[in-house]
């Protein structure tokens, strides 16, 4: 391994031990919270409490540098990768999943640039964690031309349709998983340590709707541009491919999660766990498939 494709590796790696470090330091944020408890006290309490909300304050921002340092490692990695194979940088797993990554720490880190969600330091940097560390140690393979399949304008449509689609996906199922343990907390009465500085649980779920809302459309698109890729490089539109398959799946659940929202009134929780069962259907179909089952979409290997 020389060159861009070498440095690319370093840069992967990296951003995986960065990304760690900011984890860490967002779980320090999320634990020192569970001690602030404002109540009326004397001065020096109010002193304490101005003290714990600091240290909460200074956590959460280092687990932010760290966040801004591992993206920028991550995205130069994928830049690099794409540089050392002279083509866009998704032709396998490894590179799909990468990139896919990247698009939503970028989309993160926007988002607290334009003064919102710092909230989902936690769960961006867990997943980014778990993701990139499974992409560095099992997914890797080394840079290769496209196969045949490949070679084709839709491609670079389909898959960038699809990193864009899957990384909103994951915001909303993170901002409904927040959403569940904010509705516990306020029906058991005491939302406390960090759950307190969270949006309420209303927001929460019309953050995880207007993520669902947002990707849904490109899902859509996503499968309509595989169908005609499909169309130059098999000689079918629509085959059944387990990929194929469990596309459409993932797009009925989330159609359906849009549809009740939209018709039966259904907010909260039951919106919540449908719009959970949306991420794992693209999970399966985005990792399970590509692992577990054989099909047409079986080129890149793992």
């Amino acid at each position: 391994m020389t060159g861009f494709a070498y440095y690319s590796s370093v840069a992967m790696v990296t951003s995986v031990v960065v990304y760690l470090l900011a984890l860490t330091a967002h779980a320090a944020e999320w634990a020192s919270a569970r001690r602030v408890e404002p109540e009326p006290g004397s001065r020096a309490r109010q002193e304490r409490l101005e003290a714990d909300l600091i240290r909460v304050d200074r956590f959460g921002r280092v687990g932010l540098a760290m966040t801004v340092i591992g993206a920028a490692l991550h995205v130069g990695g994928v830049v690099l990768r794409g540089l050392a194979a002279g083509r866009p940088p998704w032709g396998n797993m490894y590179e799909f999943v990468t990139s896919t990554l990247a698009f939503l720490v970028v989309g993160y880190l926007v988002l607290v640039a334009r003064g919102r969600m710092r909230w989902l330091g936690l769960p961006v940097t867990l997943l980014l964690v778990l993701g990139q560390g499974l992409a560095v140690t099992v997914l890797y393979v080394a840079v290769a031309p496209l196969v045949p399949a490949l070679h084709s304008v839709w491609f670079v449509i389909h898959i960038v349709a699809a990193a864009v689609a899957g990384a909103m996906f994951n915001v909303g199922g993170m901002a409904s998983v927040l959403f569940l343990l904010r509705t516990r907390a306020e029906r058991r009465g005491r939302v406390a340590g960090y759950l307190r500085r969270l949006p309420d649980a209303e927001a929460l779920d019309r953050i995880a709707y207007r993520a669902a809302a947002f990707a849904f459309p490109l899902w859509t698109f996503t499968i309509a541009a595989g169908s005609i890729w499909a169309q130059f490089a098999w000689g079918r539109y629509w085959g059944w491919d387990p990929k194929e398959t469990w596309s459409l799946v993932t797009w009925v659940v989330y159609a359906a999660y849009l549809h009740a929202r939209a018709t039966a009134g259904w907010k909260g929780t039951r919106a919540a766990w449908l719009g959970l069962l949306g991420v794992a259907a693209f999970w399966w179909n985005f990792v399970g498939i590509n692992l577990l089952v054989s099909g047409l979409h079986s080129y890149a290997g793992i």
